[in-house]
């Protein structure tokens, strides 16, 4: 049995602490049996699909290796229609970033601080439990001025001089709602699109729907940055970049900022690069013979992934060293990026990593989650994150990579305009809202320069152009040349998708 949960080591037995066959207490006639007839099954099964490409191929005049070229575990790995991207850059502000405060501006709230929000505009919404027991709701304005900037003339935040510099290659959208107004739930929904743990994340997917652009590492790379400010800190964990249900050569690697990138690829002392790849080859031999007696796919999984770790061995070395990185680097991304771990550090690798084909990579920056001392918070979190983002989409753009690379910038839902707890002119925080929140993405085929959808003058709801997150997972996968309802897999009697059983729609309006 699979555990969606489990750590996927690139170089450990997924056996897991479920009990398989083997384990029970079986007698050895009746084992015997099963195993014929687990046999018997999974041969006829390869055998009618082998027949099947015989078939195929007799029909198109082509040898089967030639049909074959482009199958991965029996699918199609190519897009279903020709894609504008071919990897992503996922900048996640976990915890939840104020849009008030950053990209949703509101000039009419001045003249209204500290005035009770209008039950006509909550509009009998369920309170968290941080703010329903307050006695009053007591509108907070942004403290921080917009300006507006670029060709479009964008309004943004002074806590982004330098991202603001980029208005007119970005796509925001403003009116992106969830379902879900806890962490948890809500970090699962957007990058799952479900809000119980277990199933495959986005990377997950799309590694799944189209593969790997580089076998030298891995498809779907996750970094966790160094925390600037520690206040209302949320957990990850690798349920956000799980495969959950599909082969765990989908699930996300991450890279440690400091020692070995990845656990157990170095050598052994006395093992040498030979004798490694003389017990990886022993091994697999071994998993072989399993596969072919039982047929169990997860063997080959565990084949993949041996395979990975032993090319990892060189690959991973040349992409954590910067030293050849010329001085514009540095100026690009600024001091912190020679810091390993920091976020910008790891925009620098996500470059790296983009201009060396891995499909698709997720950089968590934490402590946006602004309940209290929001105004701190924010120019800290921001003074951090600020001129790495507009490094990378500059590093991106110049070295001709944006036009295929899709940057998405953004947290789980958005943040509410009344206080919780005491306001105060220079000082308030803000509760979770999952009825409006602004993200935003560049690159990747997505329209430039436009600003899609509108709330209301609190930022409370929108008034135009909702998008949902299954649209925004609809509209991602499309991109990618991939049609949400046709990227399946067969789970628990039903054929799974990353946007669910709701319809989704992509919203044409924001591609290019």
């Amino acid at each position: 049995m699979h555990d969606p949960h489990s750590s996927h080591d690139l170089c450990s037995d997924h056996g897991g602490e479920y009990p398989t066959v083997w384990d029970l207490p079986i007698p050895a006639g009746l084992k015997q049996q099963w195993l014929e007839l687990e046999t018997r099954r999974h041969f006829l099964g390869r055998a009618g699909k082998a027949l099947g490409w015989a078939g195929l191929a007799s029909i198109l005049g082509k040898s089967v290796p030639s049909v074959l070229a482009n199958v991965g575990g029996g699918r199609d790995l190519r897009p279903h229609f020709a894609p504008k991207a071919k990897r992503a850059i996922y900048l996640f502000m976990a915890g939840a970033p104020s849009q008030l405060d950053t990209w949703d501006y509101k000039p009419g709230l001045t003249s209204m601080f500290d005035q009770d929000l209008p039950e006509s505009v909550r509009g009998g919404q369920a309170l968290t439990g941080m703010t329903a027991g307050q006695a009053r709701l007591p509108i907070a304005p942004s403290l921080f001025k917009f300006k507006q900037h670029g060709k479009s003339g964008t309004w943004v935040s002074e806590l982004f001089p330098w991202t603001a510099k980029l208005v007119d290659d970005l796509t925001i959208v403003k009116s992106l709602h969830t379902d879900a107004i806890n962490h948890e739930p809500a970090i699962l929904l957007i990058n799952t699109g479900n809000m119980f743990a277990g199933k495959p994340s986005l990377g997950s997917w799309l590694s799944y729907g189209i593969g790997a652009i580089n076998e030298e590492l891995p498809t779907f790379v996750v970094l966790t940055s160094k925390m600037p400010w520690t206040k209302n800190v949320q957990a990850l964990s690798n349920r956000l970049w799980s495969s959950g249900f599909l082969s765990p050569e989908y699930s996300g690697i991450a890279l440690r900022a400091g020692g070995e990138p990845v656990l157990h690829l170095t050598d052994p002392k006395g093992v040498t690069s030979d004798v490694r790849r003389a017990m990886i080859d022993g091994v697999n031999d071994l998993n072989h013979q399993l596969f072919e007696r039982v047929g169990d796919p997860e063997t080959n999984a565990r084949i993949a992934q041996y395979e990975m770790a032993f090319r990892m061995q060189t690959s991973v070395p040349d992409l954590v060293d910067f030293s050849n990185e010329p001085a514009s680097t540095w100026d690009l991304y600024g001091p912190k990026a020679k810091e390993p771990g920091t976020f910008a550090y790891n925009c620098l690798m996500a470059r790296r990593l983009a201009e060396r084909g891995v499909r698709y990579t997720q950089i968590f920056l934490r402590s946006w989650d602004t309940h209290t001392t929001l105004p701190a918070g924010l120019r800290v979190l921001a003074e951090d994150s600020d001129r790495p983002t507009y490094g990378l989409i500059t590093d991106l753009k110049r070295r001709g990579l944006l036009d295929d690379t899709l940057v998405m910038w953004g947290g789980e839902f958005g943040r509410t305009v009344y206080s919780q707890g005491g306001l105060k002119v220079d000082d308030y925080g803000r509760d979770h809202h999952p009825r409006c929140f602004t993200m935003w993405m560049a690159g990747g085929g997505m329209k430039p320069g436009i600003s899609y959808g509108e709330t209301d003058d609190f930022s409370y709801n929108v008034v135009k152009n909702p998008l949902h997150i299954r649209d925004l997972h609809a509209t991602i996968l499309h991109q990618f040349g991939l049609d949400h309802n046709q990227l399946t897999s067969k789970f628990q009697g039903l054929d799974q998708k990353l946007t669910g059983v709701v319809p989704a729609k992509v919203i044409k309006d924001l591609i290019g």
